[in-house]
């Protein structure tokens, strides 16, 4: 049960600081002269600690703000443990994506010792790959030598989205393709932009084939042909007509007359 007199959310004190647990410190005493003043200061902080865990109290308010946070939902809870759960999942994902581009970069080593595979095989597909790979690298280094990044960590990103756009894709991801469009552009460029004079078609047209069989399997199922509705208009609902029949009503006859009743007296009649 929330008390009245401290909000979750800190209405009261909307931005809360750390700060105020020091205004919650009582005044010094008289201070003998001689006493040890570190024994004096310990004791005041002592004593802040103490006032700042009562009701109403800095510690006391944040507790509650934490505890009731499950019940108070991600819109009603304070502003700082919205600001401490998103940190606390970046640094996450951060070393989730760390971790995962090691393992990755280990199975691939592991894989290609163990695959056995011709002198001329191997030496032809690292020449064609080092037609791609080389003037990437190449681009990195040279546009990121006033970054604070190294190029080894911006090499490290390019690949992770580029693995992020061929997967993704392949699921169905819109985000992901966008993604793997954009990626095989800029790698494209990247090889037009770094590869040798001399072999610079050469090497750009390889990275478009490359990237357009690549995209069979990212841009899988998507397809550029209009959507055409062939279906037509479903019937309106039967209706059946009301049918109207004129009614004719017959006055009731009038009442049989009394034989007291004079002859000369009838009823009127319309």
């Amino acid at each position: 049960m929330q008390s009245d007199d401290k909000p979750i959310n800190g209405q009261h004190n909307p931005n809360p600081s750390f700060l105020d647990l020091l205004n919650q410190i009582p005044p010094a005493p008289d201070t003998d002269l001689n006493k040890d003043p570190g024994t004096t200061r310990f004791t005041q902080l002592r004593a802040g600690w103490d006032a700042s865990w009562e009701q109403g109290g800095f510690l006391h308010g944040r507790w509650e703000e934490l505890r009731q946070a499950p019940q108070a939902g991600w819109h009603f809870m304070a502003n700082w443990i919205k600001a401490l759960m998103v940190l606390t999942g970046l640094c996450a994902v951060i070393i989730l994506l760390d971790t995962a581009g090691d393992i990755f970069d280990a199975t691939l080593s592991r894989m290609a010792d163990t695959v056995p595979a011709t002198r001329a095989g191997t030496s032809a597909a690292g020449e064609l790959w080092g037609v791609l790979d080389n003037p990437i690298r190449s681009y990195i280094t040279e546009n990121t030598a006033g970054l604070s990044v190294s190029a080894s960590a911006v090499y490290t990103f390019w690949q992770l989205v580029g693995w992020f756009g061929l997967i993704g894709g392949f699921i169905g991801s819109t985000g992901a393709r966008i993604t793997w469009t954009v990626w095989g552009a800029s790698s494209v460029l990247a090889v037009w932009s770094a590869a040798p004079a001399d072999g610079r078609t050469v090497a750009t047209g390889i990275a478009v084939l490359a990237w357009t069989i690549a995209s069979t399997l990212a841009l899988r199922g998507l397809s550029l042909r209009p959507v055409v509705n062939n279906f037509l208009p479903p019937a309106p609902a039967f209706q059946p007509q009301i049918e109207i029949r004129p009614e004719i009503h017959i006055p009731a006859p009038a009442p049989a007359p009394d034989d007291d009743t004079p002859d000369n007296v009838h009823p009127l009649q319309r």
